[in-house]
């Protein structure tokens, strides 16, 4: 028989006939579609044929889970088979039902509203992830065995050494933007002279830190996370696991050690070439001359350059923390290491431009 549902208007009822099953499925699906069914009709479940668990579905979706039990319940002659099959498909449903929200009720904004209290409590983890990670490291560190020469050294050849090259040009280039900039505003005052202490304050307190710190947050972070994020996919950390030699203490300290020792002097390169920048703007299009820059820049108070240079440590500790710990967290998947080296390096500039920002208030608020 054809399956289909028929309202038996004599007695005011909802009858469905004919065969419920898989094969015709799609046909039945459109079916209820088109229907608007009486809900305070009664249901007659004498006429079913066979039925199948996409049948039974069918059905719930159709009459509603509560009114199927009931018409279960009324119907005598419903074969055992069908019975159990129809209540124990409307209690899975029901569970269903209760687990999974109504995303059609849902108050208008309410998604974005949970989506940004899951990103707030994702951060959240990820920060205090991090700190207890750092003060893994730190406790690491304090171990003889982290301070071996060999690794320390190489750490900071591939850490430092490698990057001034980069670290020069970028800051000699931002130095110059910063004086071109400063001038098309002073000269309008007659007071281009101070373009110098412009150049020195920035250089000084923020630019060569920070530029150096960025430029180790993409080129520095993203390698660590990617060597022990392959090392970790080739197993070679669970065989020094195996082996009694922790991972930590013989590879992640050694790369935080040679950062933190690395960054100072980065900055310290930084700032020169940022000040030489400045300095070629000044003389040969500011007609400011060389021994006048010099002595202007040497007013500027020596505080100005203890701040920028207390700050490389600490942005150090950050990015070695964030790139180390991204590649421990990496999977055995090329995609999962591209993946978390992705991640470590947004982290770790972020991390440096809001702890700069942090640092900026604090200093000022001890007038520094």
């Amino acid at each position: 028989m054809k399956p289909g549902v028929r309202s038996d208007a004599g007695a005011a009822a909802v009858c469905p006939e004919g065969d419920w099953t898989l094969s015709h499925y799609v046909h039945l699906s459109r079916l209820i579609d088109t229907l608007s069914l009486n809900e305070a009709c009664p249901v007659d479940l004498r006429q079913l044929g066979r039925l199948d668990t996409a049948g039974a579905a069918l059905l719930v979706r159709a009459l509603g889970r509560r009114r199927l039990i009931q018409a279960v319940e009324d119907c005598a002659e419903l074969p055992a088979e069908q019975r159990d099959l129809l209540l124990t498909l409307s209690s899975v449903l029901e569970k269903e039902e209760g687990s999974v929200p109504d995303r059609r009720r849902q108050v208008p904004g309410l998604a974005a509203i949970v989506q940004l209290g899951r990103s707030v409590e994702n951060g959240v983890r990820q920060s205090i992830g991090l700190l207890s990670f750092i003060g893994l490291l730190l406790v690491s560190a304090c171990r003889a065995q982290a301070w071996r020469p060999a690794p320390l050294v190489n750490q900071i050849e591939q850490t430092g050494l490698r990057a001034i090259p980069i670290i020069v040009v970028l800051t000699f280039a931002v130095g110059t933007v910063v004086a071109f900039l400063g001038a098309s505003v002073l000269v309008e005052f007659g007071a281009t002279i101070y373009i110098v202490d412009l150049i020195g304050y920035a250089m000084l307190r923020e630019f060569g830190v920070l530029l150096a710190a960025i430029v180790l947050a993409g080129r520095t972070a993203s390698a660590f996370t990617v060597q022990l994020g392959s090392m970790k996919a080739n197993e070679e950390l669970d065989a020094m696991r195996a082996q009694g030699l922790d991972p930590v203490a013989r590879l992640v300290v050694p790369r935080l050690i040679a950062l933190v020792l690395v960054l100072p002097l980065l900055s310290f390169i930084a700032t020169l070439a940022g000040l030489a920048g400045g300095a070629v703007v000044a003389v040969f299009v500011l007609d400011i001359s060389l021994p006048q820059f010099l002595a202007m820049l040497n007013e500027i108070p020596p505080e100005n350059y203890w701040v920028g240079l207390l700050k490389a440590p600490l942005f150090a500790l950050v990015i070695a923390a964030i790139g180390c710990r991204e590649g421990l967290k990496a999977g055995a998947s090329a995609q999962s290491v591209g993946e978390h080296t992705t991640s470590s390096v947004v982290q770790s500039i972020f991390a440096v431009i809001l702890l700069d920002a942090v640092a900026a208030l604090f200093f000022m608020e001890v007038g520094w």
